[in-house]
């Protein structure tokens, strides 16, 4: 069974009452941090705990140093997964909004912790909540805490230097999670270089969803990838984004095409660019 599951508003909605489900409400906008809590606050599936990418998934931020949304120290991280009442044998649903990017976060932590069986994703999102005609709930998870322990998988994440070294290989595809626009160097309306990594493709996160905002079938993400891999292993692709987050949803979707989870850049172009020294690439390739 593949790491990477959806469950669907109708199937999450017929299992919310079973024992020992997790459900983490992982909202949040990059333009207003609070939002994601203010939201939960106004209403979330019933049962679901509130995860935030900044608080919860993700560490601090030193200037010059680390990108926009470092990993988290693991042990703080093992603190939160337990606190949800995440269990060894926890079914874990995770949601957001609708296109996936701050629930697949989630689910990269936790595969990276060690838990792959039984994480999902609600395919859609709240917005495919909300069609479904799904109600919401003002009250609090109530989960007693869990026993989960793990360790993090230090093989499924590059740093920049050894991302640098392996820059030109003919084995290596890397691929880059944000819009056209960003890739190409054309705008960049959050971090202070334009531009991409050397030898990228750009691979837009969104584009793994189809125009309902749910996941594209499984033989059309296969497609899709295999466009960028080409006749490259898979085992060696590299995934980034603006700062780690969007490119665990191109990690997610290469493992629903039955792909083998690949390498996260965490520190993504938000750290790359740190560094003078390193090399800056603008247009399509």
């Amino acid at each position: 069974m593949s790491i990477a599951q959806l469950i669907s508003p109708e199937h999450l909605a017929a299992r919310q009452k079973a024992p020992g489900l997790v459900i983490l409400d992982c909202r949040f906008a990059l333009e207003d941090p609070d939002y994601g809590q203010r939201s939960y606050a106004q209403g979330h599936i019933e049962g679901a705990s509130f995860a935030d990418l900044e608080r919860d998934l993700s560490g601090p931020v030193s200037k010059g140093k680390t990108g926009r949304h470092p990993l988290p120290e693991p042990a703080t991280l093992l603190q939160r997964f337990q606190a949800w009442g995440i269990n060894v044998d926890s079914d874990v649903v995770l949601y957001d909004d609708g296109p996936g990017m701050y629930a697949a976060r989630a689910w990269w932590l936790l595969v990276w912790m060690g838990k792959r069986e039984g994480v999902y994703l609600l395919d859609g999102g709240l917005k495919a909540w909300h069609a479904a005609g799904l109600p919401l709930s003002l009250d609090g998870a109530g989960n007693a805490p869990g026993d989960f322990t793990g360790e993090p998988d230090m093989s499924l994440v590059l740093g920049a230097s050894r991302l640098h070294g392996r820059l030109g290989r003919p084995e290596l595809t890397l691929i880059d999670a944000r819009a056209e626009a960003r890739f190409r160097g054309e705008v960049e309306p959050i971090d202070p270089v334009a531009g991409h990594i050397p030898g990228a493709q750009c691979a837009a996160f969104n584009e793994n969803l189809g125009p309902d905002g749910r996941f594209l079938p499984d033989d059309a993400l296969k497609t899709r990838f295999a466009e960028k891999l080409q006749d490259r292993p898979p085992e060696s692709l590299v995934s980034y984004c603006g700062s780690g987050v969007t490119a665990c949803h191109n990690l997610f979707a290469l493992c629903l095409a039955g792909y083998p989870l690949g390498t996260l850049y965490a520190g993504s172009w938000s750290e790359w660019i740190n560094d003078p020294t390193r090399e800056v690439a603008t247009g399509a390739s």
